[in-house]
């Protein structure tokens, strides 16, 4: 599997490449090659007055490269101008990577950017799994929320066919998932499912296959506004990862779709693990 790693340069979004455990995370869903990817916005140039921009980025790159390197990954850096997340979803296309990995926080002193909206852009338009890597907020020196990104995974569903592609992460991620609890979330915006989909029949049934991989595994279902109950769910079972699928129109209702994704992202106390529809016919 190759990755796309997004940074920009910041203490925040060096957290995760600077953990030895998340990268060894990363080794155990078969990431083997990483691109490091950092995008100069338009406004910023070389020879601004009393900014080494340049030196500065390409010492932290080969920091950077050294540390994945020593991991056991390949790795090869690429430095773009333009719209961040249109330039990362770029290179991940050109490479044809496996998943991107972007920093939920951290303003960079460098390239004056929010890696924050960098993830919010991304999560609306990626078009392969995009694992949102939450970082400590508030903190100068901060630290990545969860070392073992996918030990604990929290998968919401409301049957669609986009939430059946990112059930399908589990053929990799279950090399580090050791429990796994599934939800679904019954609303009165959407209409009922039909009659013969009865959720904690079909929750159980995903937990099975789930099981014979030897991940432990536990259903919910519960009822209210799909974004705020997958964050309660978030409080209460402490997951290191919350997967979903990212965007697509579900036959039976809109669930977790869209603004309902993007929600989670912004709001999630841990990492979240996006899958765009299709993602694994690729």
């Amino acid at each position: 599997m190759k990755a796309v790693c997004a940074t920009d340069l910041s203490a925040a979004s060096e957290a995760t490449i600077q953990n030895e455990t998340c990268l060894e995370c990363l080794g155990r869903i078969g990431v083997e090659k990483m691109h490091l990817v950092t995008v100069v916005p338009a406004n910023v140039h070389a020879g601004m007055p009393g900014m080494d921009f340049e030196g500065r980025r390409k010492r932290a790159l080969k920091r950077y490269r050294r540390v994945i390197e020593d991991a056991g990954f390949d790795v090869e850096t690429h430095v773009v101008r333009g719209t961040p997340h249109r330039r990362i979803n770029g290179i991940a296309e050109t490479v044809g990577a496996d998943l991107t990995l972007v920093g939920s926080r951290g303003k960079s002193p460098l390239e004056n950017r929010v890696i924050g909206s960098t993830a919010r852009n991304l999560a609306r338009t990626s078009e392969r799994p995009l694992l949102v890597n939450r970082i400590e907020r508030g903190v100068d020196d901060p630290e990545v929320m969860y070392e073992h990104l996918f030990r604990r995974i929290l998968y919401a569903t409301d049957f669609s066919a986009n939430a059946e592609d990112a059930f399908e992460a589990f053929s990799f991620l279950r090399n580090a998932t050791q429990k796994a609890t599934l939800v679904h979330v019954r609303t009165p915006k959407d209409p009922e499912l039909p009659d013969e989909i009865d959720p904690e029949a079909k929750l159980a049934e995903l937990a099975g296959q789930l099981e014979e991989w030897g991940i432990e595994t536990e259903t919910d279902v519960r009822d209210g506004d799909p974004a705020d109950e997958i964050l309660a769910a978030e409080a209460e079972y402490d997951p290191t990862t919350i997967l979903v699928g990212s965007r697509g129109h579900s036959r039976l209702r809109r669930l977790l779709l869209g603004s309902v994704s993007e929600e989670i992202v912004a709001r999630a106390d841990g990492n979240v693990l996006l899958v765009p529809p299709g993602a694994h016919s690729r």
